[in-house]
C-alpha cells in the first residue's frame, strides 16, 4: 500500500464520518445559500504580477514530519499576503498535514487572498462542503479519481463557482485533465507514490501540453508547477518551461521569517 492509497482509504471514512454529523442533503444546502461570493482564484493568477506565487499554509506532511513548531495558520497567512502572494493554497488534512476545515474560515476573515483548499477531495459532499467553508477553489487529484467522477466533482465545483485546479504527474494523466476541459492545471513535481521530486516533470509536461496546441499562461489553460520549489532560479526554470504559477509550501514554511522568504523568492533578492 502506497500512502496515497492510505490516504484515500482514511479520507473514505472520514467524509462518511461527516456526513453522520451533517448530512450530504444539509451540507449542499448550505454551499448552495452561501451569499459570500468567490474570490476568484484562476484570475488571481493570470493577472498577478509574474511570478504568481500560490503561498501554501501547512503545518506538516507524511513524509518531512513537523515542518514548522508554534504553527499558526491565520499569521501565516497574514504574512503571505502582506508580502506578494497572489493566492494562499490552504491544507485541510488533519491526520497527516495537521490541518483543519476551519483554517479556510480563519483565514478569510483575516486576508483577502483567494483560497485553495488542499485536500484529497473524493466525493460530492467536499465539494460542498468547501464551498460552506469559505474555499475559492478545490484541488483535484487526477490519480485519486475516476474519470467519470472528476468530471462530476469539476462540474459541480464549477456550478458554485469554484475554480478547480487539476492535479497531475504523467502524460496519462494530462491527457485526462485535458478530457474534462480543465483551465487551471496543477504539475506535481512530487510523485505521490514514492514521495520523490523532480522539477523536470514540469518542464516535460509543459512540453507536451504546447505540443498539442493548447495555450500555457493567459490562455485557456493555466499552468502551475507544484513541489520541490526552493529559489528564485528554480521558479525562473519553470516559468521558461511554460508555467505561469507556482505552488510553494514546505521550503516557505521552514524559514522563520516567512515575508522574508516570500518575498526574496518572488524577487531573487532578500528584504
Amino acid at each position: 500500500m502506497t500512502i496515497l492509497t492510505e490516504i484515500l482509504a482514511r479520507k473514505g471514512v472520514e467524509v462518511e464520518s461527516a456526513k453522520r454529523r451533517v448530512s450530504a442533503a444539509e451540507m449542499r444546502r448550505r454551499a448552495e445559500d452561501t451569499t459570500d461570493s468567490t474570490r476568484g482564484f484562476r484570475n488571481a493568477l493570470i493577472q498577478a504580477e509574474v511570478p504568481a506565487v500560490i503561498a501554501e499554509v501547512k503545518h506538516r506532511s507524511p513524509s518531512a514530519g513537523e515542518i514548522r513548531p508554534g504553527f499558526e495558520p491565520v499569521a501565516c497567512a497574514r504574512e503571505y499576503a502582506a508580502n506578494g502572494a497572489s493566492a494562499l493554497s490552504v491544507l485541510t488534512d488533519e491526520h497527516y498535514f495537521g490541518g483543519h476545515l476551519d483554517f479556510l474560515a480563519k483565514i478569510r476573515s483575516e486576508v483577502s487572498l483567494p483560497l485553495l483548499r488542499k485536500d484529497f477531495i473524493i466525493d460530492a459532499y467536499q465539494v460542498d462542503e468547501s464551498r460552506a467553508a469559505g474555499a475559492d477553489a478545490i484541488l483535484l487529484i487526477v490519480s485519486a479519481l475516476t474519470g467519470e467522477l472528476m468530471s462530476d466533482l469539476s462540474e459541480q465545483a464549477r456550478a458554485l463557482t469554484l475554480d478547480v485546479l487539476v492535479e497531475i504527474h504523467d502524460e496519462a494523466e494530462l491527457d485526462r485533465a485535458v478530457a474534462i476541459e480543465a483551465d487551471l492545471i496543477g504539475v506535481n513535481n512530487r510523485d505521490l507514490a514514492t514521495f520523490t521530486t523532480d522539477l523536470a516533470v514540469t518542464e516535460r509536461l509543459a512540453g507536451c501540453l504546447a505540443e498539442r496546441g493548447d495555450p500555457v499562461g493567459e490562455g485557456s489553460v493555466v499552468l502551475v508547477s507544484e513541489s520541490g520549489i526552493r529559489t528564485r532560479a528554480d521558479i525562473d526554470r519553470l516559468q521558461q518551461a511554460g508555467a505561469r504559477a507556482f505552488l510553494v509550501g514546505e521550503s516557505l514554511m521552514r524559514q522563520p521569517d516567512l515575508g522574508s522568504a516570500l518575498h526574496e523568492l518572488r524577487t531573487g533578492k532578500a528584504k
